[in-house]
């Protein structure tokens, strides 16, 4: 039997004071700064953005960054999330989406940029933390494969990319409400947890929309 799994996740950076520590320790002054006192000068001055920078990005790589939240819906099920307020809960949060989904079943995934990044991240955070990962979920995802529906990919082309909340308003449908995935780490530094897996839900349920228009047109 085949369903179509609406899916998306929301990442924090790095959470490691090992890896923060590292990452301070790599910053260094751009090189046309070459006098000792300069050197002092500009790191005094810019240490603590750019390490702050350099943490920020860690969210985009799941060598590093972490899950704190993955939305799905099923057919057309309500949107669910699964959150993880610690990053001790990570794996719990991969285990009970894992658990939605039905061997026997076959799953076309969709998402906005879901092949590259969402499903990517969740394949890389599994192995990680030792998280068996279903059978029915794709390991090497691509644009074209017909076990997923790249929302990003089939507006914009493999070389290009448009925000969902860009497609959302060339299709004429509702956008981000004031909060999006750009605040997502420092409202989870600032404990708020709910806001965080509302929005992830609301995300899946834009992504649902948006299919849907492709359909309506037999894409």
């Amino acid at each position: 039997m085949e369903h179509t799994l609406f899916l998306d996740i929301e990442t924090i950076p790095t959470q490691s004071e090992a890896v923060l520590a590292d990452l301070r320790a790599s910053i260094t002054p751009p090189g046309n700064i070459k006098k000792p006192e300069s050197i002092d000068k500009w790191m005094d001055e810019n240490l603590g953005a750019a390490t702050k920078e350099a943490a920020a990005k860690t969210s985009f790589n799941p060598a590093l960054g972490h899950i704190c939240t993955i939305g799905w819906a099923i057919d057309d099920d309500e949107p669910d999330a699964a959150h993880a307020s610690t990053v001790a809960e990570e794996a719990d949060i991969l285990r009970a989406f894992f658990s939605t989904l039905t061997p026997a079943h076959r799953y076309v995934i969709v998402g906005h940029n879901v092949g590259a990044f969402d499903l990517r991240f969740i394949l890389c955070r599994s192995v990680v933390l030792g998280v068996k990962i279903p059978r029915n979920l794709p390991r090497d995802p691509k644009p074209w494969d017909s076990t997923i529906f790249d929302t990003m990919t089939a507006w914009a082309g493999a070389r290009d990319r448009i925000s969902m909340d860009n497609l959302c308003a060339a299709l004429g449908l509702p956008g981000k409400d004031g909060f999006d995935e750009s605040m997502v780490a420092e409202a989870w530094a600032n404990g708020e947890h709910d806001k965080i897996a509302t929005y992830c839900a609301d995300d899946v349920r834009k992504t649902r929309d948006v299919w849907r228009k492709f359909q309506a047109v037999d894409w």
